[in-house]
């Protein structure tokens, strides 16, 4: 019995690579709907369009250097190798970035999940009842733990949900009293401090960057000040003094924060801080090589109507029955459009759904068992670092960073 190959052995190697590209990976138009285009345009091809529509002085005149095409499979072993190479180390960096544990069920059922993923803006109410719910659980958690009345459902990060604060201590105070001074703590975040430089500046504000002993003696010239709760360098301090001569000057005060050090700690609110700023990232989001992660802005309720970003309310429907919406959305950019607010016309609602269930899937008690035990690691590293030797100049009153001047060894060797 024979059997007809429809190949010949003689044919080359070569024949044998899988070069299919990516075309039929992606939605898009068939061959038959880009001649009816091109027709309808009155062109004969794809190139033909874009000698008409490009100039050529910004073309290439040669071809792209590019490899050829290979298929997905071979595509995903290449990055897989490149990745073998990457050398994975801890960061020591802190400044607002921390690494977490995501419960597999959130990362499972919310990260991963395109019901969660996929979606905008709820301005929809009516098709979006589920994650404005979500939204309100991280408002709720925020506002309990800075104990702060009002909280928004989220802003971009850190840094500038500093700079939005800042604006919108001046849209509350004005120029009459103040001026356009804004005093920042020296040991706030570097990246804190860059984000509100470059805002003040296109604001034009005056911006003072110093100690909070050398902030004090121009508090009567300033609208607003900004403070860093713990400091970048890991310290406690107690702001109550600096915080009422701000207000008996006429001037509001920024506190930014840390949410699983106000399971421990003192909370902005019960110091009397007008705002409350932070990143959410440590309830659960991976770092992500930086982000994204959702900040957070809470406030007292007389300023309500001054705070930046959205905010997810409690309503009635026609039938009387509980249901969530945007509430004071005259405040924002789609409605007052160059009137509004803030410029800041999005969020990271992802993040902010992910950090609110954290925080449900671990309760209070658990948020705060965490935390106690990060404090503890904190405070056996500073033991053992001391009995090497090494100098902690920060103090002992820290939650969870440290800063170390080390002794007999050099920055290479640390």
């Amino acid at each position: 019995m024979t059997t007809n190959m429809p190949e010949s052995r003689t044919r080359p190697v070569a024949t044998l690579a899988d070069d299919a590209d990516f075309i039929w990976r992606h939605i898009g138009p068939r061959q038959q709907d880009v001649q009816q285009m091109l027709a309808l345009l009155g062109v004969d091809s794809l190139d033909a369009l874009i000698d008409q529509t490009v100039p050529p002085s910004i073309r290439l005149s040669r071809p792209l250097d590019l490899p050829p095409p290979v298929s997905e499979f071979r595509a995903l072993n290449e990055l897989r190798a490149i990745a073998t190479k990457n050398q994975v180390y801890r960061s020591f960096i802190g400044q607002g970035y921390y690494d977490t544990i995501t419960p597999p069920v959130i990362l499972r059922n919310i990260l991963e999940n395109p019901g969660w993923y996929t979606q905008y803006t709820p301005y929809q109410a009516e098709i979006s009842q589920g994650r404005l719910e979500a939204l309100l659980n991280f408002q709720t958690m925020v506002a309990d733990l800075t104990a702060l009345p009002l909280a928004n459902a989220s802003l971009l990060d850190e840094a500038t949900a500093a700079a939005e604060a800042m604006a919108m201590c001046h849209a509350i105070v004005g120029d009459a009293a103040n001026g356009r001074v804004f005093l920042v703590a020296d040991d706030c975040h570097p990246q804190t401090i860059a984000v509100v430089r470059t805002r003040a500046k296109s604001l034009g504000y005056r911006l003072v960057v110093a100690s909070t002993e050398a902030l004090k003696p121009q508090i009567p010239t300033a609208f607003g000040v900004l403070l860093q709760y713990p400091t970048t360098d890991g310290q406690i301090v107690d702001y109550t003094d600096i915080i009422e001569q701000a207000h008996r000057h006429g001037a509001l005060v920024v506190m930014a924060t840390d949410l699983l050090a106000l399971t421990l700690i003192k909370p902005p609110g019960e110091f009397g801080a007008d705002i409350a700023v932070g990143s959410s990232q440590r309830f659960g989001v991976p770092m992500g090589f930086g982000g994204p992660h959702a900040a957070f802005m809470a406030t007292k309720q007389e300023y309500v109507r001054r705070m930046p970003g959205r905010i997810v309310g409690v309503s009635k429907d026609a039938h009387g029955n509980i249901a969530y919406r945007l509430a004071l959305q005259t405040r924002e950019q789609h409605i007052r459009r160059e009137k509004a607010t803030s410029n800041i016309c999005t969020a990271q609602v992802l993040p902010a759904i992910m950090a609110g269930m954290y925080a449900v899937y671990h309760g209070p008690q658990g948020l705060k068992r965490i935390a106690q035990r990060v404090h503890r690691m904190a405070v056996l590293l500073a033991e053992m670092l001391r009995d090497l030797g090494h100098e902690l100049p920060g103090g002992s009153s820290f939650f969870d960073t440290l800063r170390v001047r080390p002794v007999g060894i050099g920055a290479q060797t640390v």
